[in-house]
């Protein structure tokens, strides 16, 4: 049972991303999913949110018009889409299975000029 995040990295202010979290083990069709990130210094924030069929979708204001999540459960994978990065959006981002109850590794993202 994991979840990998990649596709993080360095990107410019105003920039763009998308991560991706490759979910095994699991019944990954049934689960809601969730992105977290935690800036440095900082504690953990929630930033988005996908049903299991993935037709209602939150998100955090901090990020709501920016971000988008996504999911593919023939893939098994859940996607963050990241547009207008900014420096405040510098963070490891994890993704978060709620059944059954697991996290990936975090992966960073860093918003600098």
């Amino acid at each position: 049972v994991q979840l990998v995040e990649s596709w993080g990295g360095l990107v410019q202010p105003g920039g763009s991303l998308r991560l991706s979290c490759a979910a095994s083990g699991f019944q990954f069709r049934h689960s809601y999913l969730r992105w977290v990130r935690q800036a440095p210094g900082k504690g953990l924030a929630w930033v988005s949110m996908i049903n299991p069929t993935g037709t209602t979708t939150t998100y955090a204001d901090s990020v709501k018009g920016r971000f988008t999540i996504s999911r593919d459960n023939v893939k098994n994978t859940v996607y963050l889409g990241m547009n207008s990065l900014k420096h405040e959006d510098t963070a490891v981002y994890f993704c978060y299975a709620q059944i059954p109850h697991v996290w990936g590794q975090g992966t960073q993202v860093t918003v600098s000029s």
